[in-house]
This record gives structure tokens, C-alpha cells and sequence, in this order.
């Protein structure tokens, strides 16, 4: 299995994120105290990219695109309406892919990747509908090269792919790909503690054709926020719980994640990881609709692979500057079977409260069966957000 290559269009547009972590804010287009309120929000970015390419399945050479970051381009929408002591309301975004044109002309990849209602009251929130999951959430949502470019490689098909990057998917987290659930998450208790859990719809992780999942994908978090004096402290942590039976064997997806993120001046340190087993080293349980189950999530007698990751990233803010170190890696087993590592050093400048311009330059290192590469990447860009 060496040299395997990855360029799958569902990997292409499974990376992210996050419309509700990245906005700067949203327009209220109409706003009926009788009727509801309908904001609408988006984002918009590009960047001049140019990799160098050592190994890997297309040999060494040199590459430059103008193309989207970590994020896609998207539009949102979002909703509320009082009805006495319950809030009702409701989300939908569009994510679309700009840099397509070389691989399927006029073939814009439109993706869906919130579409849900809510009911808020004094008990909490309930989510009905498809949003980003819980596992690895927090470590992505406050990732700081969120807004970023992040890594490319010729491994994963990312390179000359059509869609994003991968930030630091797969190196340093797996992604918490968008799904149908029913979420609850309780209010803010006292100090700052929250808690959400989610009934998941379970990917198809056991590829038998008689395999069955009679439960729902559960996931889970707790956060902790705080301010102090001249700073505020982050915490989280997570879980993954999902079974998926047949006759030719059972496959148990179950993981933990977790972090922390502390500010103090103009000075913001990042700290997060995951451990897991069956959750693959890019996309969780959903990996394995990319074909990949028996590569990363487990071997041809059905045990489950463990795979673990962490990212370290310190950042300083300077006026309307923000610079930014970052380090992550993810392995599955150990490295001898799956390494990936990424390194980023960015820099960001608010030009104001709706654009930012972006410079960065990133390395992708792959080990292991999927072959040996080094992706070196500079990319210069910017971000305009409503």
C-alpha cells in the first residue's frame, strides 16, 4: 500500500469550518419582535499558494494555485423567535468551493454544512439537524490558524485538489464532520462549566455487508471558561462512542479529546489532543466512507487501530497584528505505520473589522505506509468577513 494517493472529492470538501467560530459578526436583514429576526453572515477568502513537493505519489516537483484556505467561502443564515419563555430558532450555511475550475469546469461544489432548528429556554438548548459534531470540536474551533492556510500535500490529493486545504486535519486533529444529530447543551452553571452530548447517526465504519450499528454515534464535551485579571482560560474535554457489528467482525469506534487555551496580554497558548481507537487519523468514523477504513481504522481481522494526536501553538497580538507558531502531529498505531506532522508560522494583520490579510508558510510530512513526503508551502492571502 504504498504511495497510495487519496484525491477523493469527499475528502476535498470535508475540511472546514465554522461559520459560528469565525464570523465576525452578522447583518440583521429583518428584525419583527411579532414575527422573528433573520441574520445573515459570510465569509470570503483567496490565496496565491505555491508548494514544493519532495517524494510522494507524484515524485518531486513545484506547484502554485490561487485557491481557499483552511475554510471555504460560505453564506449563512440564522433565525429566532420568541414564543413566550422559549427562544425558537434555526441555521443554515452554504460552503463553496471557488478553485474548481481546473479539475471540472463550472462544477462549484455547493456543501451543506449546517442546516438545523433550536429551542432554547432556561433548561438549556436542544439542536435538531445537521451541524458540526462534538469530538474534537473545541480543538478545532479554536485552532489559531483557523483562518489560515494550513497543510497540502500530494498524499491526500490536496496539492491540485479542488477543494481546501487541510489546516491541521490530520495533523493534530480529526475533523468533527457535520452530521444529523439531536444535541442538547445545558446552560452556563456558575464559573463557567457547560456541558453538550449529541445522538450521532452512525457512519457505515464496518464495511460487511450484513453490518449493523443498533445504537447512535454518542458524543460528548464539557467546557470551562473563565476571565481573570488581564486573561481568560479555555478547557474542554471530550468523547466518541460507536459500535458497529457483523459477522466477519465488530468494530468499536471510541475516543477522548481535550485541551486548553489560556490568553494573558497579548499573548494566547494553545495546548490539545485526542486518543482513540477505530476513529481512523483524519475524519473520525467518518472516514470510512472515503474508503480508508481498512487502512486507518482497522486491519483485515477487524481489531481496531489506535491512533492519537496533539497541537502546541503560541500566538502574540500586536495592534492589528497577530503572530503565530504552530505544531501538530497525528500517528496511528506508531509511526512506522502512519506519521503526519505539520508545522505553520503565520502572520495576520486586521487591515479592519472585516478584512484581514494573511502571510504563511507551512510543512506536511508523511511516514509509513502511505508513502514518504515533505510539503513545503508558502501562502499569501485574505479574508473578508460580514
Amino acid at each position: 500500500m504504498k504511495n497510495m494517493k487519496f484525491a477523493y472529492k469527499p475528502l476535498s470538501i470535508a475540511c472546514l469550518t465554522l461559520a459560528a467560530a469565525s464570523a465576525n459578526g452578522a447583518v440583521t436583514i429583518y428584525d419583527d419582535a411579532e414575527v422573528a429576526t433573520v441574520s445573515v453572515d459570510a465569509s470570503f477568502n483567496t490565496f496565491y499558494v505555491n508548494s514544493s513537493i519532495d517524494g510522494g505519489p507524484n515524485g518531486d516537483r513545484e506547484q502554485s494555485r490561487v485557491k481557499m484556505g483552511f475554510l471555504p467561502n460560505w453564506l449563512g443564515m440564522s433565525f429566532s423567535k420568541q414564543v413566550g419563555d422559549v427562544k425558537v430558532g434555526g441555521r443554515s450555511s452554504f460552503w463553496v468551493t471557488i478553485n474548481d475550475s481546473n479539475s471540472g469546469v463550472t462544477s462549484t461544489g455547493i456543501d451543506v454544512r449546517q442546516f438545523y432548528a433550536t429551542i432554547d429556554a432556561d433548561w438549556g438548548q436542544v439542536l435538531l439537524g445537521k451541524d458540526f459534531t462534538l469530538f474534537n470540536r473545541s480543538n478545532i474551533f479554536l485552532d489559531e490558524i483557523l483562518l489560515g492556510y494550513g497543510n497540502v500535500n500530494d498524499t491526500l490529493g490536496l496539492v491540485d485538489g479542488q477543494g481546501v486545504s487541510f489546516g491541521n486535519i490530520g495533523s493534530g486533529y480529526t475533523y468533527p464532520f457535520p452530521a444529523s444529530q439531536i444535541r442538547y447543551t445545558s446552560p452556563t452553571f456558575a464559573g463557567g462549566l457547560k456541558v453538550a452530548v449529541a445522538m450521532i447517526d452512525p457512519s457505515p465504519v464496518n464495511g460487511a455487508a450484513d453490518r449493523e450499528e443498533s445504537v447512535p454515534r454518542i458524543e460528548g464535551e464539557v467546557t470551562y471558561s473563565r476571565e481573570f485579571d488581564g486573561g481568560s482560560v479555555t478547557a474542554w474535554a471530550g468523547f466518541l462512542n460507536q459500535s458497529s457489528e457483523s459477522s466477519m467482525g465488530d468494530v468499536d469506534s471510541t475516543g477522548t479529546s481535550y485541551g486548553v487555551k489560556v490568553g494573558f496580554g497579548g499573548f494566547s497558548l494553545h495546548a490539545s489532543g485526542y486518543s482513540g481507537e477505530g476513529i481512523g487519523i483524519l475524519l473520525g468514523p467518518t472516514e470510512a466512507a472515503l474508503g480508508l477504513a481498512q487502512v486507518t481504522m482497522y486491519d483485515t481481522d477487524y481489531n481496531e487501530l489506535d491512533s492519537q494526536g496533539y497541537l502546541l501553538q503560541a500566538s502574540y497580538k500586536l495592534d492589528a497584528n497577530r503572530f503565530v507558531l504552530s505544531y501538530g502531529e497525528n500517528e496511528i498505531e506508531n509511526t512506522d505505520y502512519i506519521g503526519h506532522e505539520g508545522m505553520q508560522a503565520a502572520w495576520f494583520h486586521s487591515y479592519n473589522s472585516n478584512v484581514t490579510f494573511a502571510v504563511e508558510y507551512s510543512t506536511s510530512e508523511f511516514s509509513g505506509i502511505l508513502g514518504e513526503e515533505k510539503a513545503d508551502t508558502l501562502a499569501v492571502g485574505a479574508i473578508v468577513n460580514f
